[in-house]
């Protein structure tokens, strides 16, 4: 073999071996939400969000003039911290809520024998903060943080919807998606093509969803950049993710609202959030 024939040999072995050393701690580096099989058994339809940084908020204003436009701000932008924790994968439902109803004998909610609203495969609609609080203490879980929920919503790539940057009617149930005259909400998990980064259904639209926060319209500005617990008092309870009745600017990640605790809309229902056990 010619001294040139051995030099390209040796040649590609070597760009081979840099390339298989240079990949290897990126892979290992990855971060990754993937559960051994206990843990997926353990928490079954809910799923892992991964310790590590996001970007909570948005600095875009919207300049919208009509009455409902309450959220034409929802920032600052700021970098977030949160622990590792484990979220609901759906909204909880009908069926769900009815076992919680039938073991401890609570009220039923508001909604319930509302034709549009009550199939088993529903999410749960006209329940208040505490009704919500209660069934999560039940199923041994509790309502995720506000930075919780947006960052199971949006991932860390600072998307505006869960899909994605671009709206779009058919990933979502809300006002612009439904056609005239049919104004109810939709089994939970249709939409395969509206999940979040990591795999979380119909946190875009359908109903809004409870969180533990109070809300603050500045709080933003002095929340902590580490597992925000939201403001220590307030009126008002936060609400995310847009409803049935609300346009797909309600939806975005981001975008916040508040109502009254004690509120039972036909357009609020809610999913549990849970800490590891170590």
């Amino acid at each position: 073999m010619s001294t040139y024939k051995r030099f390209i040999i040796l040649l590609i072995v070597y760009f081979i071996g840099v390339c298989l050393a240079g990949k290897l701690p990126a892979e290992e580096k990855r971060p990754t939400s993937k559960e051994s099989p206990a843990a997926i058994e353990k928490y079954h339809d809910m799923v892992l969000i991964p310790a590590g940084e996001f970007t909570m908020g948005e600095n875009t204003r919207y300049n919208w003039t009509f009455m409902l436009a309450y959220n034409i701000y929802d920032g600052p932008e700021h970098v977030v911290y949160l622990d590792a924790y484990y979220i609901d994968k759906y909204e909880v439902t009908n069926e769900q809520y009815k076992k919680f109803v039938d073991e401890t004998g609570y009220s039923l909610p508001r909604c319930w024998n509302d034709a549009r609203f009550n199939r088993s495969n529903q999410p749960v609609v006209g329940v208040t903060w505490d009704d919500a609080v209660s069934y999560a203490k039940w199923a041994g879980k509790r309502l995720p943080t506000e930075a919780e929920w947006e960052k199971a919503a949006r991932g860390t790539d600072r998307r505006i919807w869960p899909w994605g940057n671009k709206f779009d009617k058919t990933k979502c149930t809300v006002w612009e998606s439904q056609e005239a005259g049919l104004r109810e909400t939709t089994p939970v998990g249709k939409y395969e093509n509206g999940k979040s980064p990591y795999g979380c259904y119909d946190m875009a639209g359908n109903v809004w969803e409870w969180c533990t926060d109070y809300y603050d319209q500045n709080y933003y500005q002095v929340s902590s950049s580490e597992n925000p617990q939201g403001p220590e008092t307030g009126q008002q309870r936060v609400i995310r993710g847009g409803g049935l009745l609300y346009f797909g600017h309600y939806a975005r990640c981001a975008a916040r609202y508040r109502v009254p605790p004690y509120a039972q809309s036909p357009q609020i229902g809610f999913r549990c959030a849970k800490i590891p056990e170590k």
